[in-house]
């Protein structure tokens, strides 16, 4: 344990090394975060050391640069106008517009017009994403950048071990970001991180849906255990919603309709925001989501929450609840099945007895295409009880 404490810029966290180190005061406006911190991707202490040291020697050297930068040039009195000292060179000079911006400057307008009432994940999307682009490329104007800039940052996040899945929703981001500012301040850009070619399957694994076997045998083991994680998960399986949307759930969320039957009603918190406007629905409780319910608001608690463990802080902690559950249900399904096989579970649950699709959408949050599916206010709650009674 020794050995890790003495390593400098570093800590361990679950056995893993990472890097951290605080931004000189002086040079905090040029970033986001008052520190830099990063994963190693090591659990060996002279692998850490050696990378640790070559990071602070880099961002010594990037932030030498930069303060030079900002100093004032010896003997700038003595310069013309429009000449170098020493051979009056008339090399031509960069030319932007005078209202480009930097790309991290993009980012903050990004951040300021957009970002607002939005999670924290949505600002460290934007700022990982287009760090990335200043990681492999430069921090440059915005039409600066080319399309040999948008290759070389594809290559970077291939180095990086970038499933395709990530570098879609990477280069996505960047693409947002350079297109709001661009529209924002006026200019005409060609994004060049537009159409780059790479594997959108490399390193992507299907999501296993459960068989009815597996489902059944993870529902009986819950009723076994009988505790908070494991009605957790019998409300994930039989109403096939997203992990999030109910660990961040509250008491008051399950409610009872006219006919006393409970149904839960997915709204949106400020501990635990929804992926999509869509994604606020009315789910009927039938079967284990049902007996789950049962069992949480059977419970005497002073808490709010449905799940107290997940909501200790400000948001609701959804990494915690998928980590410790899927490590729990690897012991009784097969080899790529997790929590957000439920979801998809409930989606051929629901084909297999020909539910509508927009029935279906409706029951699981989905988007359903067509204008027409935005009026109105849906199916009510007997109809949507209707059928999932009939896979429960």
């Amino acid at each position: 344990m020794s050995e890790t404490i003495s390593l400098p810029f570093t800590f361990t966290k679950d056995g893993v090394f990472y890097f951290s180190r605080r931004i000189p005061k002086e040079l905090k406006h040029h970033y986001y975060s008052s520190r830099i911190a990063y994963s190693l991707r090591t659990r060996s202490p002279r692998v850490a050391e050696a990378r640790a040291r070559k990071a602070a020697e880099q961002l010594d050297e990037y932030w030498y640069l930069l303060r030079s930068r900002e100093a004032d040039l010896p003997g700038h009195h003595m310069l013309r106008t429009g000449q170098t000292s020493g051979g009056g060179s008339n090399a031509p000079q960069p030319t932007v517009n005078s209202s480009s911006v930097l790309l991290s400057e993009a980012v903050g307008l990004y951040l300021k017009q957009k970002g607002k009432n939005r999670p924290a994940t949505f600002q460290r999307a934007a700022e990982r994403s287009c760090g990335y682009v200043i990681d492999a490329c430069g921090d440059k104007h915005l039409e600066a950048y080319t399309k040999a800039d948008a290759n070389a940052f594809r290559d970077a996040l291939i180095k990086r071990g970038l499933a395709g899945s990530s570098m879609t929703r990477v280069f996505g981001t960047v693409r947002a970001v350079t297109n709001f500012a661009a529209s924002e301040q006026g200019l005409t850009l060609s994004n060049p991180f537009t159409g780059v070619y790479y594997d959108r399957e490399a390193g992507v694994s299907d999501r296993a849906p459960f068989s009815i076997a597996d489902l059944k045998k993870v529902q009986t083991k819950c009723r076994e255990h009988d505790d908070d994680l494991r009605w957790l998960v019998a409300l994930v399986s039989d109403t096939g919603m997203r992990l999030a949307e109910a660990a961040g759930m509250t008491r008051g969320d399950f409610m009872r309709a006219a006919d006393g039957s409970l149904f839960a009603r997915v709204r949106p918190h400020s501990w635990r925001r929804l992926k999509t406007k869509g994604s606020e629905r009315d789910v009927p409780l039938e079967g284990e989501a049902l007996w789950a319910a049962q069992r949480i608001l059977a419970q005497e608690t002073t808490s709010e929450f449905a799940f107290p463990r997940y909501n200790k802080k400000d948001t609701t902690n959804a990494n915690a609840a998928s980590a410790a559950l899927n490590k729990w249900l690897k012991e009784y399904v097969p080899k790529g099945c997790s929590m957000h096989s439920f979801r998809h579970s409930m989606r051929d649950r629901l084909r297999a007895v020909e539910c509508p699709a927009d029935i279906v959408d409706q029951i699981g949050g989905w988007q359903t295409d067509g204008v027409g599916h935005g009026y109105g206010k849906g199916y009510p709650l007997d109809i949507l009880r209707k059928w999932i009674g009939e896979v429960t």
